[in-house]
């Protein structure tokens, strides 16, 4: 006889509580095997395909594509070890307990991020009410529902159901108060679009202002502001990431930056009489990752961190080397892991490894954490300068802009040279004007002589 399994969102790690579904990779009715990707998702870091644990047949669906799902909820059903699907009633809460237990489990929902068998079983919460599902149609989560205008809503006692910091701070933010707001995620969960349906109920429901004659004039202009509105664009994903992280970085880090030209005529005809020499190929972005690393080890303090709640600069013992990607989804960070230990043609193969990714939208959350410095070309956009934010919690940035041939002055005379401008954002903490300025300088100097980094080889 056939056993109903329920496969939950698992756990993706790195602190993410939620996930929107992006497409469905099966259908109700399709067979699968073990660790067969179900689902793609994505989170506020990566775009995840999600593996199922069961092998069988699936018997339902939770969610439509473009739902945003809380860790925990259920994603799918799946009847394994019997030859027919069984009835919906078969389909509960319980029976994912006993799928830890099956020969038809295999522990790895997603490998390398912790979701081994015994500890996805550790972290699974029973629920009392059982979960049914539809067997032929797809099972979408409850629109959230909305107080009639003029009845006051419920207020639950004990604690609000809310698991994501997100949800919180949006509510927060506006003003609104989550006991008030119906949860229409599992057990009654809020989810953010419990917040936002209740928050455009209430901007529906509010009161006009009504104009004194004293306030007309000054009512006016909201009037004007409120009719030239224009599109809404939720911060969400990616987008919304970047956007918390940024803010973040502005809030916490007292930031400043310094700046300075550079002839990069030397490091450009050392790169050309690299690659003539036979071999793979070696970039721009290469050589001045190698420079970035021999200049961190000369200056340690901008490879560091601040530990605010113990009043505490961290110096890192490696370099994880972040650099800035543009992708359709928005701009993403992957990471080198031990940039410090790797030749130019190691860092040049990385550097194009984790591009193509960010590309495909396939980047995972360990390609995306954990880097220690940030190196940002943004002239590959065609500009010459800019003022970095920095990449919370690292302590600087070092920003390249566009090599360009310009009027210089080369032993004495002018000339027309490669010149690149360089700015660094620091933290202040770390360090102070002249540690930044030593590291932008010798940034400067192995651009323009490549060979001072032989004196540190």
């Amino acid at each position: 006889m056939a056993q109903v399994l329920e496969f939950k969102l698992p756990d993706l790690g790195e602190g993410l509580t939620e996930a929107e579904i992006v497409r469905w990779l099966v259908n109700v009715g399709d067979v699968v095997a073990i660790d067969q990707p179900v689902v793609e998702v994505e989170t506020a870091k990566a775009m995840v395909e999600v593996p199922c644990p069961y092998g069988g047949v699936v018997t339902a669906r939770f969610g439509e594509e473009g739902t945003e799902l809380p860790v925990g909820a259920p994603l799918l059903t799946v009847a394994v070890g019997g030859g027919a699907a069984p009835s919906a009633e078969a389909a509960s809460a319980d029976s994912a307990a006993s799928a830890a237990e099956s020969s038809e489990y295999s522990g790895n929902v997603l490998i390398g991020y912790g979701t081994s068998g015994p500890a996805a079983r550790r972290r699974r919460v029973r629920r009392e009410t059982p979960v049914t599902a539809s067997v032929t149609a797809t099972a979408a989560p409850a629109a959230a529902p909305v107080a009639a205008p003029g009845v006051a809503p419920v207020v639950p006692q004990g604690p609000v159901p809310v698991i994501s910091p997100l949800v919180r701070k949006l509510a927060r933010d506006e003003g609104l108060d989550l006991r008030e707001v119906p949860g229409s995620g599992p057990d009654g969960l809020i989810l953010r679009a419990d917040v936002e349906n209740a928050l455009a109920v209430r901007d529906r429901t509010a009161p006009a202002p009504t104009a004194t004659p004293g306030h007309a004039t000054a009512a006016a202009p909201a009037a004007g502001v409120a009719a030239a509105a224009g599109e809404r664009i939720p911060l969400r994903g990616v987008r919304g990431a970047v956007a918390d992280k940024l803010s973040r970085s502005r809030t916490e880090i007292p930031d400043a930056t310094c700046w300075v030209d550079a002839d990069a005529t030397e490091l450009m005809a050392a790169r050309a009489a690299m690659n003539a020499a036979g071999g793979p190929k070696i970039s721009v972005l290469a050589l001045l990752a190698r420079i970035c690393t021999h200049a961190l080890a000369r200056f340690p303090e901008l490879n560091s961190t601040v530990d605010t709640a113990a009043r505490e600069i961290v110096r890192l013992p490696s370099v994880h080397l972040g650099f800035a990607a543009q992708t359709e989804r928005g701009l993403v960070v992957p990471v080198v892991k031990d940039a410090g230990g790797r030749t130019a043609e190691s860092l040049t193969a990385e550097f194009a490894r984790l591009t193509e990714s960010a590309r495909q939208g396939t980047l995972t959350p360990a390609d995306l954490t954990g880097g220690t410095f940030t190196l940002n070309n943004y002239g590959v956009f065609g500009v010459d300068g800019s003022t970095p934010i920095i990449n919370h919690p690292e302590a600087a940035m070092l920003g390249v802009g566009r090599i360009v041939p310009k009027p210089w002055v080369h032993q004495g005379e002018l000339a027309v040279r490669q010149v690149v401008q360089l700015s660094l954002s620091f933290d202040h903490r770390v360090c102070d004007g002249g540690t930044a300025g030593g590291f932008l300088r010798y940034v400067a100097d192995c651009v323009e002589n490549p060979a001072v980094l032989l004196r540190t080889l």
